[in-house]
């Protein structure tokens, strides 16, 4: 496998000039709507197309188990919420390649279990090309990544 670059072309990477990063408790509020005024606040800085936000996939794990255990979001609306929010323009995954995150999201949607980590863990292996994933968890191969077993 070619080694793959970290980041897309303007994807947020070390020494990134001009990029806000946005916590979990930001997401959330605008992914929900909830509390208005919160919800109000987030969405003028996510909506605003000549900001550029980085997000983090801590804060997006974050999110998703926050969508799930306090919303009881269904595992699919979280997936499909975040790959909407990271495919806005002015969205930047935080030292990932945006393509790879959501081609692993997509998998996950069929997947049963709680899938959204383990489909982060492989996109920011396949970034850094450490491959294979040391993993007891032999159902990471539905991911089409190598695995090996410590």
């Amino acid at each position: 496998m070619a080694r793959s670059p970290r980041c897309r072309p303007g994807d947020a990477g070390p020494g990134s000039i001009g990029v806000i990063g946005a916590d979990t408790s930001v997401i959330v509020r605008y992914l929900v709507g909830s509390p208005a005024g919160q919800a109000r606040r987030a969405a003028r800085l996510i909506d605003d197309d000549a900001t550029e936000i980085g997000v983090s996939l801590v804060a997006l794990a974050e999110c998703a188990h926050v969508l799930r255990t306090q919303y009881q979001v269904a595992q699919r609306d979280i997936i499909d919420s975040l790959i909407g929010l990271i495919q806005r323009e002015n969205i930047r995954v935080l030292g990932l390649r945006t393509d790879l995150l959501v081609e692993m999201l997509v998998r996950a949607r069929v997947l049963p279990g709680r899938p959204i980590a383990d489909a982060m863990i492989v996109a920011a292996t396949l970034a850094a090309n450490a491959i294979p994933l040391a993993t007891f968890d032999r159902d990471q191969r539905r991911y089409g990544i190598a695995i090996r077993e410590p």
